[in-house]
């Protein structure tokens, strides 16, 4: 199932911009999927998708602007480190 969204711009805006209403919509579409990414309202995959992109791809443009992939903060990577040590020592069977 697909929503359509109605927008409407003045023309003088994309004029200032320099871009057409596909261009404009293509852009708007992946900076908000950025947004909610960032925000952790949408997953990786989901922010892909809303852009118009695979994952992959989406990837590979954050990557080409500069922006992070994955955006832990200190406390958080070491909770996944522990978590992933602890799954380690449980698959060999060496409990805790």
């Amino acid at each position: 199932m697909v929503t359509e969204l109605q927008v409407e711009i003045d023309d003088s805006i994309l004029l200032t911009l320099r871009e057409n209403k596909e261009e404009f919509v293509k852009e708007m579409l992946f900076n908000n999927a950025l947004i909610l990414y960032r925000k952790n309202k949408l997953s990786l995959g989901k922010a892909a998708q809303m852009a118009g992109y695979d994952r992959l791809d989406f990837i590979w443009v954050l990557r080409s602007k500069g922006e992070p992939v994955f955006d832990y903060d200190d406390e958080t990577l070491d909770d996944m480190i522990d978590g992933a040590k602890r799954t380690m020592k449980a698959v060999k069977g060496e409990g805790e």
